[in-house]
């Protein structure tokens, strides 16, 4: 046996607190970290792109600023809610990843009825605030997204290393919901929605890939665990992001952007491909971190650009 060290012998025995013992402060700050705050930003950005490029032409002292704060309040109390039952709903397999084993649930610094109670009311909070406060389509859409979210993709994960692409239309659906808020949905929406779509794949194939042990660990059936070479992990990065290419410019034929947008969005999707091929050639946690990186700057380069060059279209 290890003799005892002076710290170990001098320090007090400390049992975790449990969750009735904790001050309100730190209850609050639980309950906030469940929402996942960080990963609903490019939730409400595809939210807010949407509102703004569905909303009809016109001069900016004219834009709609309260009825968008609606829909993105609306929105972040559903994805919110989301987020939180689906730790509720993976708890035990967080526990077995380590870069999930300190989540809340998993320790216990909230129990998991108080977390499913607090998730529900979110989510439904949500869906009823975006029906008073914008309009029934856009609640419906934050519904089905939600349902989307938890009923089909978050049971998918462990079944088949297809849910990466079926995940990907819950993904999408928020750009749908801010262009609802703004005017009813047509072509332009629907190409929003497919470029918004195709973008993920390769986003999240890097995701899947930086993380594959973890994912093994938890039993999740991602690309990676399941072809752990990485080949067809890289090869559908490649071929998703080579799709995107084919139609990233189709919002300028629909007359919702100009020129300007369709060279650049070109030019910024020839650099996704090629950071998807150097990823699919290597297959290295570098040049998979170099994929995911890219992808976070150009959805907001790309979204950035839709926006402005609109703008210049109705100036």
């Amino acid at each position: 046996m290890n003799a005892p060290t002076a710290a170990s012998v001098s320090a007090p025995e400390t049992t975790p607190a449990t969750p009735d013992a904790l001050p309100a402060r730190s209850r609050l700050s639980i309950l906030a970290g469940l929402t996942k705050p960080r990963l609903n930003v490019l939730v409400l950005l595809s939210v807010a792109a949407g509102f703004t490029l569905g909303t009809p032409l016109g001069p900016l002292s004219e834009f709609r600023w309260d009825r968008l704060l609606h829909v993105l309040v609306g929105v972040f109390f559903t994805a919110s809610g989301a987020s939180v039952l689906n730790q509720v709903i993976e708890m035990s397999r967080d526990a077995r990843m380590p870069r999930t084993a300190n989540r809340p649930l998993v320790e216990g610094r909230i129990g998991r009825v108080e977390a499913l109670v607090f998730g529900l009311v979110l989510g439904l909070g949500g869906m009823t605030y975006l029906v008073l406060a914008s309009n029934k389509v856009a609640a419906g859409l934050a519904g089905l997204t939600m349902l989307l979210y938890l009923l089909v993709y978050t049971p998918l994960k462990h079944r088949t290393e297809l849910n990466t692409l079926i995940g990907a239309f819950p993904g999408a659906l928020p750009t749908l919901i801010g262009w609802e808020a703004a005017e009813r949905l047509n072509a332009q929406a629907g190409t929003l929605f497919a470029i918004l779509f195709l973008w993920q794949l390769p986003h999240f194939f890097a995701i899947a890939w930086i993380y594959r042990k973890d994912y093994a660990q938890g039993g999740f059936k991602m690309l990676p665990v399941v072809n752990p070479d990485g080949k067809s992990t890289g090869r559908r990065a490649v071929v998703y992001a080579l799709l995107l290419l084919l139609i990233v410019w189709t919002p300028t034929t629909l007359a919702l952007t100009g020129l300007a947008y369709a060279i650049g969005s070109v030019a910024l999707t020839l650099g996704y491909v090629g950071f998807a091929l150097h990823f699919a050639i290597k297959r290295t946690d570098a040049s998979a971190r170099r994929l995911f990186l890219y992808s976070v700057l150009y959805l907001f380069v790309l979204l950035a650009l839709m926006i402005l060059d609109k703008v210049k279209v109705s100036a």
